[in-house]
């Protein structure tokens, strides 16, 4: 038996509660919607789900926390991450958190349906926190129903997953469990409610701790817990910076920057888009945190936003991801600026941060195009690709796959028949075919100036260029045929996902471009916020 799988049942996980150990919390107990003051957590009780069933489960996250595949296939399992019950050591609770929701300030938001469990200590010595979305109310839930539907609930699994296969900085996700329960949800906002199927997944982070943790008092001028909190989060999760001060605060607000630049980068690289980039929805350990409606960038297009609610001022899409990850980190500047009362050291590091971005967004740039040298025109071919993509209907992963497949003493016309699968239109226009002509024609002659081989540009290309990615047509079809009770189609995108950088024989149907009928479908275009 594989050493790592150390747990013979869940009974023997070590879990603390450290977070409602160490920050104050609400002394109200009961369960309903409410203000809450001066309080980082409330106690809560996860809902009874007793027709419960496991739809899926990720190996890898369970043999971190070291837990035994024979366990997680249990009924204790399904039981204690549909929230059904609880282990002795277990202490649910919400977290209080506020946040600008589209740019404008929204006070008091809170887990409205998460509720975690504790603190897991994984045999590897890292701190987990394990937490249930969908399984019920809490104070937070601004009379909402605290559940979730399947369709967001599969989403959310395997989107979290296939992102930390990517290597993007991400929660995870523990399992995905049918609850046998029906949710009422209107999908579209259009006053045509429906019964869903409802689920529970369970989410796994060193912390959920976001900006909105700390705007929230701030705003409220409760300086003292915004302390207690942000030397809490120093301790747990930046313990290498010591004991926090005014320094120690400006070295970790450094360190948050830099981490949510690394993770847009990521984003940008793989062609994600968050679509709720709301400060709420920002790790301050710079991780890809709560996936509501996300979508892949499937042809080029930076103005695409996956989220009806932002469909007319696209504040979140794709192109404009970095700039609202800077917005976001002005917002978490003035809501630590009472922790550090200057305004001239967190202007430096937020400019730290645009600097870092733009030299590691064009580092990315020319690994996806095979550049291991840097050349001063390196900038202008790469935005001339994309001023060239605007020229007709791109799908993005394919084709950065394909270029990997050009030689370096390809004709640019041979080169434009190897990228032809990447197109959706089956007929180039004479403008697209002449602009992609001739920008293949400067990248031919920049890449005569490498030195390694085309077979090792090849690999290093196909290295950070996906082949697989959660289109968001594959994860339609997923749930279409999970909401009939086939859950083969989830294990089957968990598994590819695993492996997203490798071609897999057998797997072509899901590397392909979108298909016609998925352009204006719902769940396959755009999503609400409905889940």
């Amino acid at each position: 038996m594989n050493k790592a799988f150390d747990l013979k049942t869940l009974d023997a996980l070590k879990i603390d509660a450290s977070f409602i150990n160490a920050l104050p919390g609400d002394p109200v107990t009961e369960n309903y919607t409410r203000q809450v003051a001066r309080a980082c957590y409330s106690h809560v009780t996860p809902e009874s789900f007793p027709e419960a069933s496991l739809i899926a489960y990720s190996k890898d996250i369970a043999q971190s926390l070291g837990l035994d595949p024979q366990e997680c296939e249990s009924e204790l399992f399904t039981q204690v991450f549909s929230g059904t019950r609880l282990l002795d050591s277990m202490r649910p609770y919400a977290c209080c958190y506020g946040g600008h929701q589209f740019g404008n300030w929204a006070g008091q938001l809170g887990d409205g349906r998460a509720i975690n469990l504790g603190d897991v200590h994984a045999p590897d010595g890292k701190l987990w926190t394990l937490q249930l979305k969908g399984a019920g109310p809490t104070p937070y839930s601004r009379s909402a129903d605290g559940l979730a539907v399947l369709r967001s609930s599969v989403r959310e699994f395997l989107c979290s997953e296939a992102m930390y296969h990517l290597g993007v900085p991400t929660t995870r996700a523990l399992s995905l469990i049918a609850t046998g329960n029906q949710v009422v949800r209107d999908m579209f906002y259009d006053g045509h409610p429906k019964k869903e199927p409802g689920a529970v997944v369970c989410r796994v982070s060193p912390s959920f701790i976001r900006f909105g943790s700390f705007e929230i008092f701030s705003a409220r001028k409760e300086q003292d817990i915004l302390k207690t909190l942000a030397d809490y989060t120093i301790s747990r999760n930046f313990p290498h910076l010591g004991k926090p001060g005014k320094a120690v605060y400006l070295q970790w607000f450094r360190e948050v920057c830099q981490s949510t630049a690394t993770m847009i980068i990521h984003w940008m690289r793989v062609g994600f888009v968050h679509g709720v980039m709301n400060t709420d929805n920002m790790s301050v350990l710079g991780l890809t945190i709560d996936y509501g409606p996300y979508g892949w960038l499937e042809n080029y297009d930076p103005d695409w936003t996956p989220n009806t609610t932002d469909a007319e001022g696209k504040r979140y899409r794709f192109g404009n991801q970095p700039m609202i990850a800077l917005w976001n980190l002005v917002q978490f500047a003035n809501a630590i600026y009472p922790l550090i009362e200057e305004v001239e050291p967190l202007e430096e590091i937020l400019q730290e941060y645009k600097d870092s971005y733009e030299k590691g967004w064009l580092e990315m740039m020319r690994s996806k195009l095979g550049f291991k040298e840097s050349f001063k025109e390196d900038e202008a071919l790469i935005l001339s690709l994309i001023e060239t993509f605007a020229l007709t209907e791109t799908d993005m992963t394919l084709f950065f796959r394909q270029l990997a497949e050009i030689s370096k003493d390809s004709e640019p016309v041979a080169g434009l028949h190897t990228l032809e699968e990447a197109f959706y239109m089956p007929e180039l226009t004479d403008e697209a075919r002449q602009g992609f002509t001739s920008w293949l024609q400067k990248y031919l002659a920049r890449l005569g100036k490498e030195t390694r081989s085309d077979d090792a540009r090849k690999a290093a290309m196909n290295d950070v260029n996906p082949l697989y990615v959660l289109r968001n047509y594959l994860a339609q079809l997923a749930i279409d045929k999970s909401e009939l009770g086939d859950h083969s189609m989830i294990e089957e995108l968990l598994e590819v996902l695993h492996s997203p950088y490798s071609y897999q024989e057998g797997k072509e149907h899901l590397a392909q471009k979108r298909p016609d009928w998925a352009r204006i479908r719902a769940g396959c275009s755009m999503l609400s916020c409905s889940s």
